[in-house]
């Protein structure tokens, strides 16, 4: 019996093109082709880019950035929605992050309300996507308001990010608007509080 006929239940084999990923890619390109908008937004404020990237398509969003589809997440030029490589970053969508920088997006795009991408990554733990950020130049000192990078992992406690910003510059002495400094947001027990002492933090 010739196994590329099907399964023993008569089901279809399954192969590449049968995957989730493949189909919504032959559907955009289907759409696009057919003249489709790649910035059209939802009633909601949600874009094509936006959709891709909130369900882990990185293929699709690569299509959409290739095909023009806008960084922001609105048409409008000011807007305090979040933008795709904010969305991104917070959950640890690497591929897309990696896509949205390579096509130009603002790593630096700073939300009042939410921060900059590499603040959203550092305060969700998204190691991965904390150092491509940072490698592709990242103002490491740039948060939300007053609030750095580093002023969220140390809330966290996370010594592999505390590590990692350190390592790319970031300033261990910058206060947020209650004049703390990082190492008095980490908490008391943990051992993040010598590392911080280590690296010439002014002793409180």
């Amino acid at each position: 019996m010739d196994g590329k006929q099907g399964g023993m239940d008569g089901s279809k084999p399954t192969g590449p093109r049968d995957s989730p990923d493949t189909r919504h890619q032959l559907s955009l390109r289907t759409l696009i082709t057919q003249g489709w908008l790649v910035n059209i937004m939802t009633a909601d404020h949600v874009s094509p880019l936006h959709e891709a990237r909130l369900r882990g398509h990185p293929s699709c969003v690569k299509i959409l950035l290739k095909h023009g589809a806008q960084h922001g997440a609105s048409i409008q030029p000011e807007s305090d929605l979040a933008s795709p490589i904010h969305e991104a970053s917070r959950r640890g969508h690497m591929e897309c992050v990696d896509s949205l920088i390579a096509y130009g997006g603002n790593i630096d795009h700073k939300i009042s309300h939410l921060g900059t991408p590499l603040y959203l990554a550092c305060e969700n733990q998204q190691i991965a996507c904390v150092k491509k950020l940072l490698e592709s130049g990242a103002d490491m000192n740039q948060g939300r308001g007053q609030d750095s990078p580093l002023h969220a992992v140390a809330r966290t406690a996370s010594e592999e990010l505390v590590c990692l910003l350190m390592d790319f510059g970031a300033d261990t002495q910058a206060k947020n608007a209650e004049g703390k400094y990082p190492v008095e947001l980490v908490p008391p027990e943990s051992p993040l509080v010598q590392l911080f002492l280590e690296r010439e933090v002014p002793l409180l």
